[in-house]
Protein backbone atom coordinates (compact mmCIF):
# COMPACT_ATOMS: atom_id res chain seq x y z
CA UNK A 1 0.00 0.00 0.00
CA UNK A 2 1.11 3.40 -0.80
CA UNK A 3 0.22 5.88 1.97
CA UNK A 4 2.06 8.66 0.24
CA UNK A 5 0.59 12.02 1.25
CA UNK A 6 -0.92 13.89 -1.26
CA UNK A 7 0.15 17.64 0.63
CA UNK A 8 3.47 18.30 1.36
CA UNK A 9 3.02 20.02 4.58
CA UNK A 10 3.76 18.09 6.77
CA UNK A 11 1.83 19.67 9.52
CA UNK A 12 -1.43 18.94 7.73
CA UNK A 13 -3.01 15.75 8.81
CA UNK A 14 -2.74 13.29 5.81
CA UNK A 15 -4.88 13.33 2.89
CA UNK A 16 -5.11 10.25 0.58
CA UNK A 17 -6.03 9.94 -2.77
CA UNK A 18 -9.74 8.39 -3.13
CA UNK A 19 -8.56 5.95 -5.29
CA UNK A 20 -5.92 4.70 -2.87
CA UNK A 21 -8.40 5.65 -0.01
CA UNK A 22 -10.87 2.82 -1.45
CA UNK A 23 -8.18 0.39 -1.86
CA UNK A 24 -6.64 0.79 1.99
CA UNK A 25 -10.77 0.06 3.03
CA UNK A 26 -10.78 -2.65 0.88
CA UNK A 27 -7.61 -4.12 2.27
CA UNK A 28 -8.64 -3.56 5.91
CA UNK A 29 -12.31 -5.50 5.37
CA UNK A 30 -10.43 -8.37 3.57
CA UNK A 31 -8.27 -8.25 6.28
CA UNK A 32 -10.90 -8.38 9.03
CA UNK A 33 -12.88 -10.96 7.11
CA UNK A 34 -10.13 -13.04 6.92
CA UNK A 35 -9.10 -12.77 10.63
CA UNK A 36 -12.89 -13.57 11.57
CA UNK A 37 -12.51 -16.65 9.03
CA UNK A 38 -8.82 -17.59 10.75
CA UNK A 39 -10.80 -17.11 14.14
CA UNK A 40 -13.72 -19.63 13.05
CA UNK A 41 -11.73 -22.38 11.71
CA UNK A 42 -9.43 -22.25 14.68
CA UNK A 43 -12.31 -22.68 17.36
CA UNK A 44 -13.35 -25.40 15.21
CA UNK A 45 -10.31 -26.97 15.26
CA UNK A 46 -9.72 -26.97 18.73
CA UNK A 47 -12.90 -28.20 19.84
CA UNK A 48 -12.42 -31.93 18.63
CA UNK A 49 -8.67 -31.81 19.27
CA UNK A 50 -10.09 -31.19 23.15
CA UNK A 51 -12.84 -33.62 23.24
CA UNK A 52 -10.31 -35.99 21.89
CA UNK A 53 -8.09 -35.38 24.66
CA UNK A 54 -10.63 -36.10 27.30
CA UNK A 55 -10.84 -32.23 28.33
CA UNK A 56 -14.47 -31.70 27.45
CA UNK A 57 -17.53 -33.60 26.04
CA UNK A 58 -18.11 -32.88 22.61
CA UNK A 59 -21.80 -32.00 21.65
CA UNK A 60 -23.28 -31.27 18.31
CA UNK A 61 -26.80 -29.30 17.78
CA UNK A 62 -28.50 -30.25 14.72
CA UNK A 63 -29.91 -27.81 12.27
CA UNK A 64 -33.33 -28.00 13.43
CA UNK A 65 -31.62 -26.78 17.10
CA UNK A 66 -30.11 -24.13 15.32
CA UNK A 67 -33.41 -22.35 13.70
CA UNK A 68 -34.96 -22.50 17.59
CA UNK A 69 -31.81 -20.91 18.71
CA UNK A 70 -32.69 -17.99 16.27
CA UNK A 71 -36.39 -18.19 16.72
CA UNK A 72 -35.47 -17.83 20.75
CA UNK A 73 -33.09 -14.73 20.11
CA UNK A 74 -35.96 -13.26 17.36
CA UNK A 75 -38.52 -14.23 20.44
CA UNK A 76 -36.33 -12.29 23.12
CA UNK A 77 -35.99 -8.86 20.19
CA UNK A 78 -40.10 -9.33 20.33
CA UNK A 79 -40.00 -8.95 24.16
CA UNK A 80 -38.16 -4.98 23.83
CA UNK A 81 -36.10 -6.07 26.79
CA UNK A 82 -32.24 -6.41 26.83
CA UNK A 83 -32.29 -8.06 29.96
CA UNK A 84 -34.07 -10.49 27.95
CA UNK A 85 -31.55 -10.42 24.93
CA UNK A 86 -28.58 -10.37 26.73
CA UNK A 87 -28.31 -13.79 28.78
CA UNK A 88 -28.52 -15.32 24.87
CA UNK A 89 -25.14 -14.47 24.68
CA UNK A 90 -21.91 -16.04 25.75
CA UNK A 91 -20.10 -14.19 28.61
CA UNK A 92 -16.79 -13.49 25.82
CA UNK A 93 -19.29 -12.95 22.95
CA UNK A 94 -18.76 -10.60 20.26
CA UNK A 95 -21.39 -8.08 18.85
CA UNK A 96 -20.83 -6.44 15.08
CA UNK A 97 -23.92 -5.14 14.71
CA UNK A 98 -25.98 -3.44 11.55
CA UNK A 99 -26.64 -0.01 12.94
CA UNK A 100 -23.25 0.06 15.53
CA UNK A 101 -19.98 1.37 14.65
CA UNK A 102 -18.85 -0.13 18.12
CA UNK A 103 -17.65 -3.41 18.77
CA UNK A 104 -19.79 -4.99 21.93
CA UNK A 105 -17.13 -7.64 23.62
CA UNK A 106 -18.82 -7.30 27.14
CA UNK A 107 -22.60 -7.87 28.44
CA UNK A 108 -22.67 -4.52 29.49
CA UNK A 109 -22.05 -3.72 25.97
CA UNK A 110 -24.21 -6.10 24.31
CA UNK A 111 -26.87 -5.02 26.64
CA UNK A 112 -26.16 -1.29 26.25
CA UNK A 113 -26.38 -1.48 22.22
CA UNK A 114 -29.87 -3.17 23.15
CA UNK A 115 -31.15 -1.15 25.25
CA UNK A 116 -31.34 1.42 22.39
CA UNK A 117 -31.94 -0.85 19.28
CA UNK A 118 -35.25 -3.22 20.92
CA UNK A 119 -36.89 0.43 21.03
CA UNK A 120 -37.32 -0.10 17.21
CA UNK A 121 -39.08 -3.24 17.70
CA UNK A 122 -36.96 -5.14 15.26
CA UNK A 123 -38.23 -8.61 13.81
CA UNK A 124 -35.72 -10.48 11.55
CA UNK A 125 -36.53 -12.78 8.82
CA UNK A 126 -33.86 -15.51 7.53
CA UNK A 127 -34.06 -14.89 3.68
CA UNK A 128 -31.00 -17.53 3.24
CA UNK A 129 -28.73 -19.87 5.37
CA UNK A 130 -26.18 -21.78 5.80
CA UNK A 131 -25.68 -24.23 9.14
CA UNK A 132 -22.40 -26.06 9.99
CA UNK A 133 -22.19 -27.96 13.21
CA UNK A 134 -19.18 -29.22 14.64
CA UNK A 135 -17.81 -30.38 18.34
CA UNK A 136 -19.59 -27.37 20.50
CA UNK A 137 -19.58 -25.06 17.98
CA UNK A 138 -22.36 -23.78 15.12
CA UNK A 139 -22.60 -21.85 12.69
CA UNK A 140 -25.45 -19.91 10.82
CA UNK A 141 -24.17 -17.68 7.41
CA UNK A 142 -26.98 -15.72 5.49
CA UNK A 143 -28.90 -12.92 4.42
CA UNK A 144 -31.74 -11.70 6.61
CA UNK A 145 -34.33 -9.00 6.43
CA UNK A 146 -34.49 -7.11 9.67
CA UNK A 147 -37.65 -4.82 9.70
CA UNK A 148 -37.60 -1.65 12.55
CA UNK A 149 -40.46 0.25 13.18
CA UNK A 150 -40.20 3.57 14.30
CA UNK A 151 -41.54 4.70 17.91
CA UNK A 152 -42.45 7.83 17.00
CA UNK A 153 -43.86 7.32 13.54
CA UNK A 154 -44.70 4.33 13.12
CA UNK A 155 -43.25 3.83 9.97
CA UNK A 156 -41.38 0.35 9.15
CA UNK A 157 -38.01 0.29 7.66
CA UNK A 158 -37.10 -2.80 6.33
CA UNK A 159 -33.00 -3.24 6.77
CA UNK A 160 -31.43 -6.14 4.00
CA UNK A 161 -28.54 -7.32 5.44
CA UNK A 162 -25.81 -10.30 5.83
CA UNK A 163 -25.27 -11.71 9.32
CA UNK A 164 -23.21 -14.76 10.74
CA UNK A 165 -24.20 -16.31 13.98
CA UNK A 166 -21.57 -18.65 15.64
CA UNK A 167 -22.80 -20.79 18.65
CA UNK A 168 -20.87 -22.26 21.20
CA UNK A 169 -21.53 -24.42 24.37
CA UNK A 170 -21.14 -22.50 28.03
CA UNK A 171 -22.57 -24.42 31.25
CA UNK A 172 -24.69 -26.92 29.18
CA UNK A 173 -25.95 -24.46 26.95
CA UNK A 174 -26.18 -23.08 23.25
CA UNK A 175 -25.00 -19.26 23.38
CA UNK A 176 -24.41 -16.91 20.89
CA UNK A 177 -20.18 -16.54 20.55
CA UNK A 178 -20.22 -13.95 18.03
CA UNK A 179 -22.86 -11.78 15.54
CA UNK A 180 -21.96 -9.79 12.93
CA UNK A 181 -24.48 -8.15 10.91
CA UNK A 182 -24.31 -5.93 7.84
CA UNK A 183 -25.75 -3.84 5.78
CA UNK A 184 -25.94 -5.20 1.72
CA UNK A 185 -23.78 -2.99 0.29
CA UNK A 186 -25.43 -3.04 -3.25
CA UNK A 187 -29.15 -1.87 -4.04
CA UNK A 188 -31.50 -4.69 -4.42
CA UNK A 189 -32.39 -5.24 -8.22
Amino acid sequence: INLARTSCDTNTPPTYAPRQHLMEVVIMKSIAYLAALTSVAVLAAAAPAQAREGKMKCAAATPAQVEGLFSQFNAAWATKDPAKVTPLFAKDAVLLATVSNTPRTTPEAINDYFVGFLKNSPVGTIQTSSVQVGCNIATRLGTWDVALTNPDTKAVTVVKARYSFIYKIENGTWKIYHLHSSMMPEAAK
